[in-house]
């Protein structure tokens, strides 16, 4: 399913987005897979689990037990379809409403772009 903006009823009203919808590249498509985090905070590392939510070609959305900051890095695994084993990514936070985060990749190799590409077309179609 593809996910896009409410609509109103009244013309000319702009639709309601999380901040950064409209520089997004990629459009993010709904996916429902169990993510870890890590983190390094307070001079220690830390993890949780979480759900993502939605995932693009260049970032995952996902529901979170942590409190994590705008601007934190974190590694994530996402275990996708088409990959035996998850995916192990860098990403940066750049989004926070409570416990919905969103992420953009930091760092993908290109095997890790290609799965995620080919995931996002299979959402796509199945949409």
């Amino acid at each position: 399913m593809k996910l896009s903006a409410k609509k109103h009823d009244s013309p000319g009203r702009i639709p309601l987005r999380k901040p950064g919808i409209e520089s997004r590249r990629y459009p993010r498509l709904a996916i429902d897979v169990r993510i870890k985090v890590r983190m390094f905070q307070s001079t220690e590392f830390r993890s949780c689990w979480g759900r993502s939510t939605e995932l693009g070609r260049d970032g995952i959305g996902a529901t979170l037990t942590a409190d994590l900051q705008v601007g934190e890095i974190v590694t994530m695994e996402i275990p996708l379809p088409l990959s035996t084993r998850p995916l192990e990514i860098r990403a940066i936070v750049r989004y926070c409403h409570g416990l919905s985060y969103g992420f953009e990749f930091l760092t993908l190799t290109e095997i890790q772009r290609e799965t995620i590409g080919r995931v996002c077309e299979i959402l796509n179609v199945k949409a």
